[in-house]
């Protein structure tokens, strides 16, 4: 396609993170945040416990599972896991992106774990997730952010596992099926698949889980921020809406905003489909273009929401297009992760519209002829 698109995306933020607000967002879904209220007080409380209530009804998480606002995104939540659980048992630790190699390093140089066997695969693989003792403590992430890697469901985890499963899940939940049974610590953050605000992390925790947190006691200090028990026991405050630090009012009625509005298109089913639809328009788009391939070959292990892309240019050729799109205001925050091989990254979560996507492939289709 030589000649100009004559029409542009409504909403041309395709970022990874923060990701688009939802179709039709306002501010004035803000409008009954209890502002200026201690978090605290009664309706604060509610409020955030409303969340972590909803949350767990559209996941349709088992009500045995905790569900907790906590400080300082995904990577609080994940940090928080790792400091408070590691260290009974020997570790397993899967990487195939920049955020669970990031894990690998914070538990063998912060943590300073010494039996820990690492699993890792470049850009664009999974390492061989059949050579995983489950036995042992097991971390690893759902879905890559950075390479558009997923794993292909939860079929490696043995459901007779006896140590923990500590799943790094925020570019998954709401996006795809999460087998709870199998996680038995799972992390995500409101900023990604629904496109709420940055800052708050959520953290899920399986029984077996909380009774590792009750019995076993870390040889190391805990930072406050990350401390989930009191007395001994774990701390059920965190999971009913005292939060550990104070949390966003306003950032958690955008959130319960984004749960309303994932309730209106059908749930996390509607929300997955959106998704996938979302990821065929990018699969349709490479098959009719041989510039242009997946960094996931694999199409079974292909990211539905951070979907990263190969372009047979050179780097500086390839920079001029994504500096083109921006400039014409079509796609926004598109370059690959910066650690990550040159490319472009598209987000594919539900809240961004198909429509679209397709229209920005138009866009993308001109800005590589203009090059």
């Amino acid at each position: 396609m030589n000649t100009k698109p004559a029409v542009k995306p409504k909403d041309p933020n395709f970022s990874s993170g923060p990701c688009a607000k939802f179709p039709g967002y306002s501010l004035e879904v803000l409008k009954d945040a209890p502002m200026g209220r201690s978090h605290r007080s009664k309706p604060g409380k509610s409020k955030l416990n409303e969340s972590i209530q909803k949350t767990k009804e559209l996941l349709d998480i088992p009500e045995e599972y905790l569900v907790g606002i906590v400080p300082a995104s995904d990577t609080g939540a994940v940090e928080m896991s790792l400091w408070n659980l590691l260290g009974e048992k020997g570790v397993e630790v899967i990487y195939f992106d920049s955020f669970g190699k990031a894990w690998a390093n914070d538990i063998l140089n912060q943590l300073q774990l010494e039996d820990v066997n690492v699993f890792s695969a470049d850009y664009g693989y999974l390492p061989d997730l059949s050579k995983v003792n489950f036995d042992r403590d097991v971390v690893f992430t759902w879905n890559g952010t950075t390479s558009g890697v997923k794993v292909p469901g939860g079929d490696f985890i043995p459901s007779n596992r006896k140590g923990l499963t500590i799943c790094d899940a925020t570019s998954a939940v709401f996006a795809m099926e999460i087998p709870w049974d199998k996680l038995d610590v799972a992390t995500f953050s409101w900023q990604k698949v629904l496109g709420g605000e940055a800052g708050h992390g959520m953290l899920i925790l399986s029984p077996r889980a909380v009774e590792r947190l009750e019995n076993y006691t870390p040889p190391r200090a805990i930072p406050r921020i990350f401390e989930l028990k009191k007395d001994g026991k774990i701390n059920k405050g965190i999971f009913e809406g005292s939060t550990i630090n104070t949390p966003s009012m306003l950032c958690n009625e955008d959130y319960l905003a984004a749960l309303e509005w994932a309730k209106s298109v059908g749930g996390l089913q509607g929300l997955i489909a959106r998704s996938e639809a979302n990821l065929k328009v990018l699969e349709d788009f490479v098959s009719r273009h041989d510039w242009v391939e997946f960094l996931a070959a694999e199409p079974e292990i292909r990211s539905n929401t951070s979907v990263c892309l190969k372009v047979n240019i050179s780097n500086e050729k390839l920079q001029k297009i994504i500096d083109l799109l921006a400039e014409e205001q079509v796609a926004y925050d598109i370059s690959s992760y910066r650690e990550a091989p040159p490319g472009l990254r598209f987000w594919c979560g539900a809240t961004v519209e198909k429509e679209d996507l397709e229209i920005a492939m138009q866009w993308l289709e001109w800005a590589y002829n203009q090059v």
